[in-house]
């Protein structure tokens, strides 16, 4: 059984500023049982009153800590928690306020072959038409933060999901890693939208490189998870010279990872941390979490993979997750980055 209390992660020895949230305790609690399923989830923070926590704003740690322990219980909680969270977010930072008692995504996704623009009517009023894809939950939240293409570059709009004019594809979702989270198109016929922000602030805004490090903050709690699995087995049988080897590595990985995340959330408080920052930190999670993937394979054997649901649903879910990355594309934008004049926290180390 899981308790709260085991699913709390604290990226370093000294405490970190309580997350001021009433939900933060039920949905952890939730994420200790919800098996994948977001329904439980979507519940809770459709029943929660209390403004919802902003990274910035002093306890971005202890909000990125929430995020990895959810994902440690369970990466669906995290999946569908991090993008309300990042939602509110957004609201927050162009002057809007999230509504009660609604649960909320964000979809900014671009692919070949889809196309969502935004236009006013004749009454002067922004609608959306066209596909946006990789839209998860879509036909379960209630309404998203929506990214559409507008003259000039890209805008953000607040969107609500339960219209007629708004139709998620409900095609199958083979995927085994977030099985219960599909991420397929929506489809908008001059759907009623809210501008949030101006054009191509949803992009430039400090914010858009805060929320990429929260969800590296979700990868890791998920690496976090393959670790605990890794120490019951341990604790199972006597470990042989390579167990201990496996374990240490795996230890030493989530100590710098939980390092980085640590920083990170310093410089996010301090206004410091921008898109080098962000690439910087995603592109180590994301490293530490291959191999992570690794170890556990290797230490494990096929036994929990075919055997352990909740461990063979975690390393799907977190191979499928941790593709938010770019890899080595992510890696070439921060090169890209290091040789272009900016501003102090965007240049690499002296």
């Amino acid at each position: 059984m899981h308790t709260v209390a085991a699913q709390k992660i604290s990226f370093g020895a000294r405490p970190a500023n309580q997350l001021d949230w009433d939900a933060a305790g039920p949905l952890l609690a939730q994420a200790g049982t919800c098996k994948g399923d977001p329904r439980p989830i979507l519940t809770e923070l459709r029943a929660a009153q209390d403004p919802v926590p902003q990274p910035g704003t002093g306890a971005t740690r202890a909000l990125w800590e929430f995020l990895a322990g959810l994902a440690a219980a369970d990466l669906a909680a995290a999946r569908t928690v991090e993008p309300h969270l990042d939602a509110a977010a957004i609201l927050a930072q162009a002057g809007m306020d999230m509504p009660a008692g609604s649960a909320w995504g964000v979809f900014a996704a671009e692919s070949a072959g889809s196309l969502l623009e935004a236009s006013k009517n004749d009454d002067g009023a922004w609608q959306l038409a066209g596909t946006k894809p990789w839209c998860s939950l879509a036909a379960e939240l209630d309404a998203a933060v929506v990214t559409a293409h507008v003259p000039g570059g890209r805008r953000a709009f607040a969107v609500g999901l339960r219209r007629d004019e708004v139709q998620p594809d409900m095609g199958e979702w083979p995927s085994l890693g977030l099985s219960a989270l599909p991420s397929m198109p929506v489809y908008f016929r001059a759907s009623p939208a809210v501008p949030v922000g101006g054009t191509d602030w949803y992009l430039s805004r400090p914010g858009f490189a805060w929320g990429g490090i929260g969800v590296a903050a979700c990868w890791f709690g998920g690496a976090v998870g393959l670790f605990r699995t890794m120490l019951v087995a341990a604790h199972r049988r006597e470990p042989d010279q390579l167990a201990f080897a496996w374990l240490g590595e795996a230890d030493r990985l989530l100590a710098a990872g939980a390092t980085v995340l640590s920083a990170a959330a310093e410089q996010v408080d301090a206004g410091q941390a921008g898109a080098a920052e962000a690439l910087r930190v995603r592109g180590h999670i994301a490293a530490l979490c291959t191999r992570m993937l690794e170890i556990c394979g290797q230490a494990l054997g096929p036994g929990p993979l075919a055997f352990d649901a909740d461990h063979a649903r975690r390393a799907a879910d977190l191979t499928l997750y941790i593709r938010q990355h770019h890899a080595a594309r992510d890696d070439a934008a921060l090169g890209r980055l290091l040789l272009e004049p900016a501003s102090p926290s965007e240049s690499g180390p002296a």
